[in-house]
């Protein structure tokens, strides 16, 4: 590693040239990349989009459809209501690349007194319309007392886009200028303080025009958005925090070159072990097979990897550019007394680790209690801020519109398959006798089908209608549900049971033989489906993660205790965030509505802060262990170590929380969601566990935090003895 400082060193302004050529490429692409995101990243090639297809191609379902929601006030009249609504038809009929266009008037049931809805179906997937919907927004015309809002999936995933590059935009007007403060008070001057900002915005400009690129392989989520500059900021300004803090010690004794070699070699191997712990928690979420958590582990090891290599590369060239002005600019002289706050509570912790341990384990495990009572859901709809007219349109046409016990919610699409005609009659048997089975379970509330429309229970009488009935009675029943061989139904599950029994219920009856060809479909197997591939790929990927974590910090400490405490005191305090977000959204408090937990959140909770939370564990015990190596005694070498690393641990965790937390102020509740999780993890994890536990139980375990298969560790004393 310090040959890797002396590189640095010498070659500082070709390295600078080559980052400044990288940086001006690398704007050009990041400013393209929010117009290759698409959707909100659930999707996963199951039955649900085999069903789907189906659907689309056989049973002409359009691949996606934008509603038109009308609303009057009481004081318009009935004729200009309907001239409003004509004339706004009229113009979308001039709108030519709809695949069909439905007003109020052409289907019973789509209009009110107050309320309307037509619809404008597309050929083309919901994320790809963000054209159409720029141009129809130009049709639409409201009037005194008079408006249409547009609604439906492609509205709401283009307005989850604008919400998430606005949120983005106001969690780094919130988050840039804290962090820039904390900074100030962590080194006492402005010239130290903008260096971290600076490295945080150089990994993010570099990572976002390098996932540009992966757009052209991979079908890219707008939350690549909000991850890759949360993960970015916190973990790239935390590593030149770190490497800032040690350089600025070596320099009041060494030169300048010396400061940089011992920098990297000390600072740049904490970074490195910390970095890989990130990029390994992170490429955990590679098993799970649905688009938003492959997007994150692409755009979170890339923006490791990149926040690592410019730590290593750009910040010492940099510095070694700078000389003595990186201590220009001073607002306040820092203490430098060893004697100080921090010296006071290691000693502190030290002299009574029984009872800050205890203490610290009941914390934990008092947060943990509301974990039990955690609902996780799919983001929807609701997921928009309230404001959104698209999220408001919608929520009215679910209540005007949609009968009760037959929101989309509650449906569940069969498409059964026959060979030959299924109208014949033993294949009407067939579908039949499966209805029939269906129908007798006690969670389903009603079923239509051929026979619920034609009031015909019986195979062979419906067959006989079907074939010899008027047309203008079979026409739109055959037009709707049978095609040659297929043959569509919806079911509709009981509104008194909860998601979760919806769930069971369609994962049972997809797993049954029903005597002929079923696929399932419909909202309920989507989320069957994705809560499923998460519940069994997650495990493999926190597998990983815990065991490569535990190789990566044995392999760095020389040391079996050390790796395993910092990974049960992890799950633990991650349990205890868990139980707070909990209680924060689900139930309701500190002034937030009560709102069911996204389903992403205890993965990318984990994934994210199991990794980024080692940075601490390493920046800590890499000191306790300098020390330790230096004079053999553990209690003095943890004081030591807690001491120099009290400060600049709880500067990163600062900044991080600063980051993180800013997230919490935006508009898209998974997202806020994310911030507010992250950020008590981060919180909990660097107070009560690394300040308070770890110190405790590094005390309480004694030389056997440094017990290695019976590998007697050499201290540097050992090296200067001379033999007898």
């Amino acid at each position: 590693m310090e040959k890797l400082g002396t590189f640095m060193y010498k070659h500082r302004k070709w390295v600078l040239l080559f980052w400044a050529i990288v940086i001006i490429f690398s704007v050009i692409f990041a400013l393209k990349l929010p117009s290759v995101l698409r959707g909100n990243g659930f999707e996963y090639k199951g039955e649900y989009n085999v069903t789907r297809n189906l659907l689309e191609e056989e049973f002409d379902h359009p691949k996606s459809s934008i509603i038109f929601v009308f609303q009057k006030e009481k004081t318009v009249s009935e004729q200009e209501w309907t001239k409003f609504i004509q004339d706004t038809f009229t113009n979308l009929k001039r709108f030519k690349r709809a695949e069909n266009i439905t007003s109020p008037f052409e289907r019973e049931g789509m209009l009110k007194e107050d309320y309307a809805y037509g619809m404008i179906s597309f050929d083309k997937n919901a994320e790809n319309l963000g054209d159409e919907i720029c141009e129809l927004k130009d049709i639409l015309k409201n009037k005194k007392g008079l408006t249409v809002t547009m609604t439906g999936e492609p509205v709401i995933v283009q307005d989850l886009n604008i919400a998430s590059q606005k949120d983005l935009a106001k969690a780094e007007m919130i988050g840039l200028p804290i962090a820039l403060i904390v900074l100030i008070l962590a080194f006492g001057g402005l010239a130290a303080a903008s260096i971290p900002l600076i490295i945080g915005v150089v990994s993010i400009l570099t990572t976002m025009g390098t996932v540009y690129f992966f757009s052209y392989g991979a079908d890219l989520t707008i939350f690549i958005l909000n991850i890759v500059p949360m993960i970015g900021l916190a973990l790239s300004i935390d590593f030149a925090l770190l490497f800032i803090n040690r350089y600025k010690e070596e320099l009041k004794t060494k030169s300048f070159q010396e400061a940089i070699e011992i920098s990297v070699a000390t600072a740049g191997k904490s970074i490195i072990f910390s970095g890989l712990c990130v990029f390994i928690g992170l490429s955990g979420l590679w098993f799970i097979q649905i688009d938003i958590f492959q997007n994150v582990a692409l755009g979170g090891m890339a923006v490791v990897f990149i926040s690592g290599l410019c730590a290593l590369t750009f910040l010492p060239s940099l510095l070694a550019v700078m000389g003595q002005h990186i201590n220009k600019l001073n607002i306040f002289r820092v203490s430098e007394k060893q004697n100080n706050i921090w010296h006071r509570f290691a000693v502190l912790v030290m002299k009574r680790p029984i009872l800050m341990a205890i203490l610290s384990f009941a914390i934990l495990l008092a947060g943990l209690v509301p974990v039990r009572d955690m609902v996780l859901t799919i983001p929807g709809t609701d997921s928009l801020p309230a404001n959104y007219p698209s999220r408001a349109a919608f929520e009215v046409f679910d209540e005007q519109f949609i009968p009760k016990g037959k929101q989309n919610e509650q449906k569940v699409t069969i498409v059964f398959e026959t060979d030959g005609n299924i109208l014949k009659e033993k294949n009407l048997k067939k579908v039949n006798d499966a209805i029939k089975q269906i129908v007798m379970d006690n969670q389903v509330q009603t079923i239509d089908s051929p026979f619920s429309k034609t009031g015909i229970d019986d195979e062979e009488l419906l067959s006989q209608f079907l074939e010899f009935g008027e047309e203008e009675q079979i026409g739109p029943i055959l037009q709707y549900y049978v095609r040659e061989d297929k043959m569509m139904i919806e079911v509709y599950l009981k509104e008194s049971f909860s998601s979760a029994q919806n769930r069971e219920w369609i994962r049972d009856w997809s797993g049954k033989d029903l005597g002929l060809t079923a696929h399932f479909g419909g909202s309920i197997k989507f989320e069957q489906e994705i809560f499923d591939e998460i519940t069994k790929k997650a495990p493999y990927g926190l597998l990983l993660i815990v065991v490569s974590t535990f190789f990566i910090l044995m392999a760095a400490f020389r040391s079996i205790l050390i790796p395993l405490k910092a990974i049960l005191m992890n799950i633990l305090s991650l349990g205890c965030t868990f139980g707070i977000v909990v209680w924060i959204f689900q139930q309701g408090h500190l002034g937030m509505g009560p709102a069911d937990i996204a389903l992403v959140l205890p993965v990318f909770v984990f994934t994210l802060v199991f990794g980024l939370s080692m940075d601490y564990e390493v920046f800590l015990i890499s000191r306790i262990q300098e020390f330790y190596i230096e004079t053999g005694d553990n209690t003095e070498a943890t004081i030591s170590g807690l001491t120099l690393t009290s400060k600049i641990i709880s500067s990163a965790a600062a900044i991080m929380i600063v980051v993180t937390g800013a997230f919490a102020f935006t508009g898209v509740m998974p997202i806020k969601q994310l911030g507010v999780g992250i950020t008590i993890a981060i919180f909990i994890d660097a107070t009560i566990v690394r300040m308070i536990l770890v110190p405790a139980l590094m005390k309480l375990l004694g030389d056997w935090n440094w017990w290695f298969f019976g590998y007697k560790r050499k201290r540097k004393s050992d090296y200067r003895k001379k033999p007898a």
